[in-house]
């Protein structure tokens, strides 16, 4: 059974339902009771509404824990559009997942602050965020502080060009481990391993496996998950969240292999 599954509770004058905003709770509840998540990737760019429903309403028989919205480099600012069919279809929480600051919705229910402690551009790792930080306080988002860390994918992906810094080695693991040390002891509360839209090959289970055991926080792995095969490996390897985006995209097939993967993932915790 699911724990990413918040009371629902209108907020007042409004009409919105919103889930409250403890995310960051339930993420490390979950990463202590040994529960994963499933979370899908939206791009305003790449979806299209007709799409994007046949999607929302398929979440139905096959859920899906949260909701990313965002991306590196989005050129249409349909967030809160995007927003609002989610909030038509499902009540799973929505978080941001930004680029810059001007991909700030208050409509969302958090943020994942993103900081590229991999990279050494120092506009991903303080200078955007100091933009943001006015905004983000009125906002009245809840703020997940993330380590973001780009690892290498077999292809130059949009985020690494967009943000000049280059990605973990492959086949680095250590490198890894020591980079979300680091993230966690500067006070970040979740790591994010991502290879990237478009990836070639996933982040490696190895390196999953070496981070998950170097930080106690939350892990969310993204990035060339196109197959039940490489979900479980990630899972297995240590990741609390698998993000998934242009794979359901491709092979909308994949959106109940993965649901079901991660539903059976989590009962096997439970009956352990």
């Amino acid at each position: 059974m699911r724990s990413i599954q918040p009371q629902i509770q209108p907020v007042e004058g409004s009409t919105t339902i919103r889930p409250p905003q403890h995310l960051q709770t339930i993420l490390h509840t979950n990463r202590a009771s040994g529960q994963k998540a499933f979370a899908v990737l939206l791009d305003p760019d790449k979806i299209e509404q007709n799409g994007l429903k046949t999607l929302l309403t398929r979440t139905h028989e096959y859920p899906v824990d949260f909701f990313l919205v965002g991306g590196s480099l989005v050129t249409h600012y349909a967030h809160k559009e995007v927003i609002a069919a989610i909030r038509q279809h499902t009540n799973s929480p929505v978080v941001l997942f930004p680029g810059n600051p001007l991909h700030i919705e208050s409509s969302a229910d958090a943020i994942l602050l993103l900081s590229l402690i991999s990279g050494r551009n120092a506009e991903f790792l303080i200078g955007q965020h100091v933009i943001a930080a006015p905004l983000l306080k009125r906002s009245g988002l809840e703020i997940l502080p993330t380590g973001y860390m780009l690892v290498d994918s077999g292809t130059q992906t949009t985020v690494s060009y967009i943000s000049g810094t280059t990605p973990l080695p492959h086949d680095k693991p250590d490198v890894a481990a020591c980079t979300a040390m680091a993230g966690e002891m500067l006070g970040l509360r979740s790591i994010y391993l991502d290879a990237g839209s478009g990836a070639r090959w996933p982040v490696p289970p190895a390196m999953i496996a070496a981070v998950r055991a170097a930080v106690d926080l939350p892990v969310l792995v993204g990035g060339g998950i196109n197959s039940g095969e490489k979900a479980y490996e990630a899972l297995k390897a240590g990741a609390d969240v698998i993000v998934v985006g242009n794979g359901i995209e491709q092979n909308p097939d994949l959106l109940p292999e993965l649901s079901s993967i991660v539903r059976d993932f989590n009962q096997s915790v439970v009956q352990a």
